[in-house]
């Protein structure tokens, strides 16, 4: 038997190579020979075709599943680069664009489309309003913010006609709920991943962006860095108001950049509207035995001085950024009593020079015997109506808009009702209020729901009926909604 033998050949080099010989004449060799193995110089192999990469489509992407893969667990992986704001939501839209995705669990192999691939993060702007814009809100927690009910929630809000919403980028506990670094605060759990992303889907709504940050009662500071609450003269450590640590010292300038770098970042995630809560000082507790910091750089200034000139410095920094800064200050500081002024450094005059809005939280619940009143929860009219006419008159000639804190709860009244929201919105409006904000702590408004038709429907008499400037649909429209 020759080895020369054409046939004979072309059967060896599909043994060693593995591939089949087409043309012994034309084809050159694919492999070298191992020693001792005669091929040959003309031959050659040919190999398999290899398959083209499957491109994704615009604003798509491709994955294939591993073992112990699950629709969730991919939706995680990959909603960072995606318009969708939860993974649920994400896996949804998963589920609608793969017509072979069934249940939960992935077969290792199994080929994904992914939906709403963005080609680049969202950069969201602010847009900007009149300090007199008619607000009307809801106040969403950050936990609720960056959930899916949550989301049905604004998208509730927008179809009964709210125009917007105040949502918590810092809580009264000190939880940070935005990406945001800083040298106090480190690493950290967010609930809104994607502060950028979360405006945007709130424009799209045509919603007005408030972020809310709660200022001096920083639980999460004061434990992590004690060297910045408020200190007790008897013995130097921290103090405590009623047993809590939850203070930070307002006069501590560190405390003050803190909390104004936090409302820059706001602003550049695409906030409208930065809102200070607890922008006060402590307001019970053994108030002889607080010590602050300007008592020894500045001995001769009351509470009130630091908290004016913290706005000032606050002011000076958002303002070029073109937000508006409004003010959450108790309902109570419309009487303006020495004791409250004292504590608390809550000087409305001073402090209107410093916001485009004051934000009185004026829940009639909150009034205690006062006027004459056993049950004030009972009198919506009256302590509003009473609350804004204080509120406009020391205010007055400062330009400062009175947007109210409405109660969107049944605690200590009986006849909370959707008739109980109509009062209170008709009598701010009355009284010189310009919109308004309502206040639920577990983000429950099937009250302000029910009345919000019939207020709307009433052309004129509740509210002017304001929206934000309207933006390109197109430019705002998240891929998959």
């Amino acid at each position: 038997m020759s080895w020369r033998n054409p046939k004979l050949l072309m059967v060896v080099a599909t043994l060693v190579f593995g591939v089949e010989v087409t043309n012994f004449r034309t084809v050159k060799a694919a492999a070298e020979p191992q020693q001792g193995q005669l091929v040959d110089a003309s031959v050659t192999v040919k190999h398999p075709e290899t398959p083209a990469p499957k491109i994704p489509a615009p604003g798509t992407a491709l994955y294939e599943a591993r073992r112990g893969d699950t629709v969730v667990s991919v939706a995680r992986h990959y909603l960072g680069q995606t318009s969708y704001l939860t993974s649920s939501e994400l896996a949804e839209a998963m589920h609608r664009v793969n017509e072979n995705l069934h249940g939960t669990f992935l077969k290792p192999g199994q080929e994904l489309v992914i939906p709403g691939i963005l080609a680049a993060p969202i950069a969201e702007k602010s847009v900007p309003v009149a300090k007199d814009f008619e607000v009307r809100a809801i106040y969403l927690t950050g936990l609720m913010a960056g959930s899916d009910h949550g989301i049905k929630i604004v998208k509730r809000w927008h179809e009964a006609g709210g125009n917007s919403v105040v949502f918590d980028i810092k809580d009264s506990d000190g939880t940070v709920n935005i990406p945001f670094e800083h040298p106090l605060i480190g690493a950290h759990k967010t609930y809104i991943r994607d502060l950028a992303k979360y405006t945007h889907f709130l424009h799209s709504q045509g919603m007005h962006t408030i972020a809310r940050i709660a200022m001096f009662r920083d639980e999460r500071l004061v434990l992590a860095h004690p060297e910045l609450a408020v200190k007790s003269q008897k013995t130097g450590q921290p103090w405590r108001e009623n047993g809590k640590l939850v203070w930070t010292d307002p006069s501590q300038v560190e405390v003050q950049e803190y909390d104004i770098a936090l409302a820059l970042a706001a602003a550049e995630g695409g906030a409208d509207e930065i809102q200070f809560d607890y922008v006060r000082f402590p307001a019970e507790g053994d108030q002889k035995d607080a010590s602050f910091t300007y008592q020894k750089k500045h001995p001769e200034w009351q509470r009130s001085d630091v908290i004016a000139d913290f706005l000032r410095r606050a002011y000076t920094s958002l303002h070029p950024k073109g937000v508006l800064l409004s003010l959450d200050v108790f309902g109570v500081m419309a009487w303006q009593r020495g004791p409250d002024l004292a504590h608390t450094g809550q000087d409305i005059v001073r402090m209107a020079k410093y916001c485009d809005v004051l934000s009185p939280m004026i829940y009639p619940s909150h009034f205690f015997k006062m006027d004459g009143y056993d049950k004030p929860g009972d009198a919506p009219e009256h302590f509003i109506g009473e609350s804004m006419e204080r509120f406009e008159k020391i205010t007055a000639g400062s330009g400062t808009v009175i947007r109210p804190w409405l109660q969107a709860f049944a605690w200590r009244t009986k006849t909370y009702s959707p008739k109980y929201i109509e009062v209170q919105v008709l009598t701010a409006k009355n009284k010189g209020g310009v919109g308004f904000l309502f206040w639920n702590a577990n983000n429950d408004y099937s009250k302000p729901y029910a009345a919000m038709p019939e207020m709307k429907a009433a052309k004129g008499q509740y509210f002017r009926g304001d929206e934000v400037p309207p933006v390109l649909k197109a430019e705002l429209a998240a891929p998959g909604r």
